[in-house]
């Protein structure tokens, strides 16, 4: 049993699960053109989910902080994006580069708002209730149940159509395989995010400072650094990261509802858990796992495509039960 276990970890350990997924799903799905669109579709849900994810997973992991409001910035970032979207109709079908400009904007609107709103939440609500989980959750709910009841007053009760660029509209056609051209690109986006995020906290001073500041705040602060200016940076740039989410969320859905936040809470928190706290790789890995599982379950068990989450986090926490990468214990 340990060569098998140090086997696997010499092939990549508990990465490899994405690919194992895929080989079970394709032997059960028989149509390889199904498959392939389901698994586009499954990496595509999962890199947007992990961008609504990431940010929750460096606060939750690294500033020990539970924030159930963090899909509130999941929702606004998805309603302002919609917001200048819709302003910029007539970019939309202007050509690729006015385009490409319209959304753009609308993304850079969507993390601005996310940098200035994690910067108020923290400031206002955060910051009281440092080390108290229970305080924490209860005062994030609430805050959660206000911004859903501000996005209602603002953008009312109806949903609101997203519009999409032209150049993301339509499919690729290969064969008997059609793959959505925006879901190719918010792969591409996801995996561009996942980057960056890895050279950052891995490759730069301000990344060893938070994580110095994680192991030992005091020394950190002894040594003439401002750590509370470090935590709220990791906190405006997970808000900023839920907001981006959001938006590409709601080019993904073209439908949204106040409820957006609320809904995608569950998925997000799961992610969360089963990736591991603190870990950018944990939280990827997690979220590709859920938008496979989801899309699979969903063709091959309608029925248990609602439940198919919980039952993949009980699996995974029963086997490892502090994640598949934790970065933190």
């Amino acid at each position: 049993m340990n060569r098998v276990s140090e086997t696997l970890g010499r092939l990549g350990g508990v990465n490899l699960l994405p690919l194992a997924l895929a080989a079970v799903a394709f032997v059960l799905i028989g149509a390889p053109s199904s498959w392939v669109t389901l698994t586009v579709a499954g990496l595509s849900m999962g890199m947007m989910v992990f961008l609504m994810a990431s940010g929750l997973s460096l606060v939750f992991g690294l500033m020990d902080v539970l924030n159930f409001g963090h899909s509130a910035f999941v929702s606004f970032g998805a309603f302002v994006a919609a917001t200048v979207l819709a302003a910029l109709s007539t970019w939309l079908d202007g050509g690729w580069m006015l385009a490409s400009a319209a959304l753009a904007l609308a993304l850079l609107a969507a993390i601005a708002f996310g940098l200035a709103a994690g910067l108020f939440f923290e400031t206002v609500i955060i910051r009281p209730v440092y080390r108290d989980h229970l305080r924490q959750i209860l005062i994030t709910m609430g805050a959660l149940i206000v911004s859903e009841q501000i996005i209602l007053a603002v953008w009312g009760g109806t949903p609101v159509s997203v519009p999409r660029p032209s150049f993301l509209e339509g499919a690729w056609i290969i064969g008997d395989v059609s793959m959505e051209i925006y879901r190719l690109f918010a792969m591409g986006l996801g995996a561009v995010v996942f980057v960056g995020l890895m050279v950052l906290l891995n490759r730069t001073r301000i990344g060893l400072l938070i994580r110095a500041g994680v192991e030992n705040r005091e020394m950190v602060e002894a040594l003439g650094f401002k750590i509370n200016r470090l935590f709220i940076g990791v906190f405006m740039l997970g808000s900023a990261l839920a907001a981006l989410g959001g938006a590409m969320w709601a080019g993904y859905e073209t439908l949204i509802t106040p409820a957006l936040g609320g809904e995608m809470m569950i998925v997000v928190f799961i992610v969360v858990i089963i990736g591991g706290l603190g870990s950018i790789e944990g939280t990827l890995l997690g979220a590709i796992i859920v938008g496979l599982t989801a899309n699979y379950i969903g063709y091959l068990a309608p029925k248990l495509a609602l439940a198919s989450n919980m039952i993949l986090m009980m699996a995974i926490l029963m086997w490892r039960p502090s994640g598949l990468r934790p970065a933190v214990k």
